[in-house]
């Protein structure tokens, strides 16, 4: 049996896809199972055991740019995809997605399984499934392999994410030049698409001053480069600056890329992180996160969008309280840490 997982989201997503995958494999050893992704967030699963098959996928239009030769690799690997012959295809979406859904019938797979509120729209669709309400994105995804007579786990596995040797060799060097230590300090992030889940620059001082003094941990201070204009991906160069101004000797700041900054959360004692991929990640390292949710009546709700993994909690900030009030983050981070 050929089964083909799609999955053409964001990095956090495809990390949320890992449990779905394990349980697929688990539940159907002899499958061999391939993955669909693109050239952002491919990179999650390399080398994960549970995916016999890699495809990617070049973006055909990323950055406000149309690329053809990446819109002509797409249509080779179309192709190449049919050739498989898949008895099934999963949208790996816990909502619908018509993009996703038009790429598995593209693939000519015997049966598509996706979430979908109007099957007809896309034509050949034999196992549409209702979108499902109330549930973590993790669980959606697990429920997606029920027409294939794969009933969810009673305990369901964890987004896994496996550490390169260059990103812990990358941490080693960075965390030796400062004089660090796996363990001895926290991960303090900004990087978040909406401002109302990031903590104050004050927050920062305060909470990073809090845990020198109370628990003996440095901080690492991370944050998403580049102006907060940018259309494509907003920074937070503009929020960060208060912070470096205040040379704090205890703050160590880190403006790098994703990939260096997830080898250092995977040795940090703990994480505060605002809703993000960079979220989920430490919250499949052994330290674990606190995550930072705001204004989710417009924005994505812990309910399905919280954080995975053995060493979890989060915060939603209220409109009417405004900042997340110390004491209360204090106390759940020290209880993470515990």
């Amino acid at each position: 049996m050929k089964i083909l997982v799609i999955k053409r989201d964001k990095i956090g997503d495809l990390l949320l896809t890992t449990p779905m995958l394990a349980h697929l494999k688990a539940s159907l050893p002899q499958a061999e199972v391939h993955l669909l992704a693109n050239d952002y967030n491919a990179w999650v699963v390399a080398g994960n055991p549970d995916i016999d098959r890699l495809w990617t996928y070049r973006r055909v239009r990323h950055a406000g740019r149309v690329s053809l030769a990446a819109a002509w690799e797409q249509l080779l690997q179309y192709f190449g995809l049919r050739r498989q012959g898949f008895d099934a295809a999963i949208v790996a979406n816990g909502e619908e997605s018509p993009r996703a859904i038009r790429r598995a019938r593209y693939a000519g797979a015997r049966r598509v399984v996706a979430y979908c509120v109007e099957p007809p729209r896309y034509g050949r669709l034999t196992d549409p499934l209702p979108c499902p309400d109330g549930m973590h994105e993790c669980d959606r995804l697990l429920a997606l392999l029920a027409p294939l007579g794969i009933a969810p786990p009673a305990r369901p596995p964890l987004p896994e994410y496996r550490l390169p040797p260059e990103q812990q060799a990358f941490a080693q060097a960075w965390l030796r030049e400062r004089k660090l230590f796996p363990r001895s300090y926290v991960v303090l992030g900004l990087g978040a698409r909406r401002k109302k889940k990031q903590p104050s620059a004050d927050q920062v001082l305060r909470w990073s001053a809090r845990f020198k003094r109370e628990l003996g941990l440095e901080t690492v201070f991370m944050w998403t480069p580049g102006k907060s204009g940018n259309p494509i991906y907003p920074g937070d160069d503009d929020l960060a600056q208060p912070v470096l101004d205040a040379a704090t000797p205890y703050i160590h700041p880190f403006r790098g890329p994703l990939l260096p900054a997830i080898g250092l959360i995977w040795s940090a004692r703990g994480s505060i992180i605002p809703d993000s991929g960079l979220m989920h990640f430490a919250a499949a390292s052994s330290g674990g996160v606190l995550g930072l949710f705001a204004e989710t009546d417009v924005s994505p709700h812990p309910s399905q969008w919280g954080p995975r993994g053995q060493r979890v909690d989060y915060l939603e900030a209220v409109k009417s309280v405004g900042e997340l009030p110390d004491g209360l983050v204090y106390a759940r981070f020290d209880a993470l840490l515990a």
